[in-house]
């Protein structure tokens, strides 16, 4: 059950039933990694008043991990979460009546030092790579599908992976513990400000293999009944998502005022997070289930069960559209 709340701006810890809620702004919990970059679009909503202007008022928890966040929505102590579609697909696969709305289409990159000998996947042969996640990581998964089909090459047999925390897999790429590194693509960003250079980019081999890379992956996720029961209010966060977006593609004031809680020491990082961040904006618009139905397919192939759970192929309701 979702919790959403419903007061007064003044007494925003009272709990109001919906059925006399008219004059009332709804306050929509979401929880969240703690230092995820999802909260630069969460504070942008917050700080420029987007959340009001779209008729809700935002509250963020941040958390330690991403599982603590997907509990608490689950468990209905918050209303939205941050994950990508296809746990989703998973969960309503199980019954679960969760959907997805759009946030990034940002996915990972392999790294190598700048010096590194390699020039393509092929060359990675015999070496060791460092993946931030588990074996079915779908950046390394998508990674693994190129191979095969680009060079004949089975990745995972030919190489020696280390599995990871991101930070961790950041720094042992730094010192050259590794001999290249898939990460989250902030992560990536920050190497590459520090001299290291994309060997393989999960978005290049996505289109080779035939997939869109304009479906984002990570979104929003709500509760299925809070958006039957209330679609102006999940529209209304939609809203202020893209105004949040277009305000920090447009407005590099917006993003001085982020870069303390950006840990963007460095100009060279801050300037890679900013631009990394602007080009996994999602276009506006529905998602082409189509599409997403073929990465599903791919993950399923190659993730099986432990990735998809029993999601074989797209579970209709997946996607909210359109909300922007």
């Amino acid at each position: 059950m979702q919790i959403m709340k419903w007061a007064a701006a003044s007494v925003l810890t009272s709990v109001f039933s919906i059925t006399t809620a008219q004059a009332e702004t709804p306050v929509l919990d979401i929880a969240v990694l703690e230092i995820g970059t999802v909260n630069w679009e969460l504070d942008t909503i917050q700080h420029y008043g987007f959340d009001k202007a779209n008729g809700f008022e935002l509250n963020v928890t941040g958390m330690a991990g991403t599982a603590a966040t997907r509990i608490a929505l689950q468990a209905g102590e918050a209303d939205i979460a941050v994950a990508d579609w296809i746990w989703v697909a998973r969960q309503r696969a199980a019954g679960k009546d969760l959907v997805f709305v759009p946030y990034s289409k940002s996915v990972g990159t392999l790294m190598v030092k700048e010096d590194a000998p390699a020039q393509s996947l092929a060359d990675l042969a015999g070496a060791k790579i460092g993946i931030a996640g588990g074996p079915v990581d779908k950046s390394w998964l998508i990674l693994q599908a190129y191979a095969k089909q680009q060079y004949d090459m089975d990745l995972a047999a030919s190489t020696e992976q280390v599995f990871g925390a991101p930070p961790l897999i950041f720094k042992s790429a730094l010192k050259g513990e590794v001999d290249g590194a898939i990460n989250f693509w902030h992560f990536a960003a920050k190497m590459e400000a520090r001299g290291l250079r994309p060997l393989a980019s999960v978005s290049e081999a996505a289109i080779a293999l035939g997939l869109d890379p304009e479906v984002p992956m990570l979104g929003y996720v709500f509760h299925g009944d809070m958006v039957r029961e209330h679609p102006e209010v999940v529209a209304g966060f939609a809203a202020a998502s893209r105004a949040a977006k277009e305000k920090l593609a447009s407005d590099p004031a917006a993003w001085d005022r982020l870069r303390p809680r950006m840990r963007a020491d460095k100009d060279a990082d801050f300037e890679a997070l900013k631009a990394g961040f602007i080009a996994g904006i999602p276009q506006p618009g529905p998602i082409d289930a189509e599409a997403a139905a073929k990465v599903l397919a791919l993950m399923a192939e190659l993730g099986g069960e432990k990735l998809v759970g029993e999601a074989e192929s797209l579970p209709e309701g997946v996607f909210v559209q359109p909300l922007n």
